[in-house]
């Protein structure tokens, strides 16, 4: 088994209470019966491309929530964006995990209305890679826990230092403070959730020296 696949199956052999690990447990009511095959797959295809490129900027949420990452095994990441990952990145496809309609969600909207703007490869993560719930509430997020912040931020390293990292990007405070111990240099802009969009379009611009218009703020959270 080579390293990627090593990094892949690690992540999911980890079981913590009140989370979803979307690379290892299948949710009754939306997933397939192939559900964590499925995103360790599509995650597989992802690092295996990023690792032919010359260099990649990543780009760190704080973890996965129900209607995007918990879904689709990728951060930042919801079902409509999938096959804009997979052109993104020249893969094949990206499959869907879930069965029924497929779930919008308003940061993965933000975040690739640049990703597809920008011709460096993209690694979308996140400090805390698995779905944090509340008790008993698995349709709900929480913000992970210091120990839960502690253990994914050694997958972020691990990312960091074997990949050829050009930026690193945090997408809202949170992350921010966890890059830090990576690159305190970092780049950081503002969340596009809670009225952000704006702000976090302006930003990206800034950074990539796109012409990517701000849009408006309806759309699922």
């Amino acid at each position: 088994m080579g390293q990627v696949e090593t990094f892949v199956e690690r992540i999911a052999a980890v079981k913590l209470e009140n989370c979803f690990n979307p690379y290892a447990d299948t949710c009754e009511i939306f997933d397939r019966r192939s559900a964590p095959l499925i995103r360790r797959q599509n995650l597989l295809r992802i690092l295996c491309a990023l690792g032919a490129a010359g260099e990649i900027d990543v780009w760190v949420g704080r973890d996965l929530g129900y209607r995007g990452g918990r879904r689709t095994g990728l951060a930042l990441t919801d079902e409509h964006s999938l096959e804009l990952y997979a052109f993104h990145l020249k893969v094949f496809s990206l499959e869907r995990s879930t069965h029924g309609p497929p779930v919008k969600e308003r940061t993965a909207a933000s975040v690739y209305r640049v990703l597809t703007a920008v011709n460096i490869p993209i690694l979308t993560w996140n400090v805390f890679p698995l779905h944090p719930h509340e008790s008993g509430k698995p349709m709900s997020n929480r913000q992970h826990t210091r120990s839960e912040a502690e253990l994914g931020f050694s997958f972020l390293e691990e990312l960091c230092t074997s990949f050829p990292v050009r930026n690193l990007i945090a997408i809202g405070n949170d992350a921010a403070v966890w890059t830090q111990r990576l690159a305190p240099r970092n780049l950081c802009v503002r969340h596009p959730s809670y009225g952000g969009q704006t702000i976090f379009l302006k930003q990206m611009n800034e950074i990539y020296g796109q012409r990517i218009e701000s849009y408006g703020q309806g759309g699922a959270i």
